[in-house]
């Protein structure tokens, strides 16, 4: 059996260590850019010696990419979706998705999350490769929703990725862009469920069920 050695540190206080770093890492990488960004002084801010630092992340890369991961993982929406029995039903579906969605895309760490990535993405191409797997995810996850609706007469036939491209085009609108720039407040919650129940209405709007007149 593997004994801890006394001067190792307990698997709690590894992962407290880890998750002190990453966050110190995020803030400085944040503040200064990659290139500006010390480890001295993300060390420093997490408490922790240089050699903890190296021990955990051999690599200022590896501290972030990291940060993308513990940030991007965000975004990723839990799987299987409500059955949709009728239109009501898939309506209640998409504003659930949506309004968890954008409460989690448009988080102020995840939007700084992405000015990192935006930055970074040429030195690290791991970086965008990290956030387009967490899209498509969530891209899976709709796709299948409205396969089943498809399925049940709810939605029409056709490109079910083009409903999904939709879909998320009319949840997202220019939103991301607009934080990303600065020139959006952040959204309330009260904001972001009227914005959702929005895309909903709009979406079934623009793909009325089979028979059903436009």
């Amino acid at each position: 059996m593997n004994r801890l050695k006394p001067s190792d540190p307990a698997p709690a206080e590894t992962d407290d260590m880890g998750q002190r770093i990453v966050r110190a890492a995020f803030q400085t990488f944040s503040e200064k850019g990659y290139a500006g960004a010390s480890t001295l002084l993300i060390a420093t801010r997490a408490k922790v010696s240089k050699r903890d630092l190296y021990a955990m992340f051999p690599s200022k890369e590896a501290m972030l990419l990291a940060c993308i991961t513990t940030h991007s993982e965000r975004m990723r929406m839990p799987e299987g979706l409500p059955e949709p029995e009728d239109r009501q039903m898939l309506a209640a579906a998409l504003e659930a998705f949506a309004a968890n969605f954008l409460g989690e895309t448009l988080n102020p760490d995840v939007i700084g999350m992405h000015r990192l990535a935006i930055a970074e993405a040429i030195r690290s191409p791991e970086v965008a490769q990290m956030l387009e797997e967490a899209r498509e995810a969530n891209r899976a996850i709709l796709y299948e929703l409205f396969v089943r609706a498809q399925g049940k007469g709810l939605l029409p036939s056709g490109d079910t990725a083009e409903m999904v491209r939709k879909y998320l085009a009319l949840v997202l609108e220019d939103l991301i862009l607009s934080l990303l720039l600065g020139v959006l407040p952040q959204p309330s919650r009260a904001q972001i469920q009227r914005h959702a129940t929005r895309a909903a209405v709009d979406f079934l709007l623009l793909y009325p069920s089979p028979g059903q007149s436009t």
